[in-house]
């Protein structure tokens, strides 16, 4: 095997003979172990008329890109098959020809375009769940402000944007804590401390312009439930978005319901 690659536009590569300057007449058999290191992905390009090739993978999250899915494929926790039969109709440039300077159809753009394979998503690690936990944070302060809302609309409970403000502080809190926390210990743990430790803070704080009691309790208890809403959001891969959708509609009918018999003029003229 030598350095460079045959083919044009490409700088970087290696070129193996199979079997001297002489055309091939019959199937040649051949291997080429080869380690991979830090790879995101691996491709391959239809350069024969009948390509076949089949990837076998202990990486729990593939992602199959390129001009053509597998034909079988089967995805485990413990890793993945799959093979591709693809044929040279496939692509767009011939198997041979004739112009001795080469055909213009073959080129870096046109063997990127056929090109066949799997990307290795990355595993959602402590640092994974605490950015797509981030991502959901404007959903959190909506439920966590809603309820404030939906206190002042039908508890005639005035709060001040100030309260507002250390609220929404406090939520914002609670994921420099899971950052922090989670360097150190896993993300579970780290999350069950600091949705305690934010709920807690929040609670104590709100029983003092609530009032205490009934609407204190109900601020905890929703606290808890949207921490616990959030926690089981980010574990689900495949169904992140839909229940976060699913959320922000029954919020919308909830308010809507709470505040279906509210004279607003009557509300803005007090």
């Amino acid at each position: 095997m030598l350095p460079g690659s045959q083919v044009p536009g490409y700088t970087t590569g290696a070129t193996a003979s199979l079997g001297g300057d002489k055309p091939i007449a019959s199937e040649i058999t051949f291997s080429i172990p080869l380690d991979f290191n830090g790879s995101d992905g691996v491709f391959f390009a239809p350069f024969g008329v009948q390509n076949e090739a089949t990837l076998k993978s202990n990486w729990p999250g593939p992602a199959f890109r390129g001009s053509s899915l597998p034909a079988e494929r089967s995805v485990r926790p413990d890793g993945f098959n799959a093979t591709w039969k693809i044929s040279y109709y496939g692509r767009d440039y011939p198997q041979q020809w004739t112009s001795r300077g080469g055909n213009e159809r073959f080129n870096v753009q046109s063997v990127t375009n056929s090109r066949f394979g799997a990307n290795f998503l990355s595993i959602l690690d402590a640092y994974r769940y605490v950015e797509r936990s981030i991502k959901y944070g404007v959903l959190f302060l909506v439920l966590v402000f809603t309820t404030f809302f939906l206190f002042e609309v039908t508890a005639r409970q005035k709060i001040h944007p100030f309260q507002y403000l250390m609220v929404g502080a406090a939520l914002c809190l609670f994921y420099l804590l899971l950052l922090s926390i989670s360097e150190f210990i896993g993300f579970s743990w780290a999350y069950l401390i600091a949705a305690v430790a934010s709920t807690i803070l929040i609670t104590w704080y709100c029983r003092f312009f609530l009032g205490g009691g009934v609407r204190t309790l109900m601020i905890g208890a929703g606290l808890a439930g949207i921490y616990t809403f959030l926690y089981i959001t980010l574990r689900q891969q495949d169904y992140a978005l839909l229940m976060g959708a699913i959320a922000l509609f029954i919020v919308l009918a909830v308010v809507m319901y709470v505040t279906r018999k509210v004279d607003w003029y009557a509300r803005d003229a007090m």
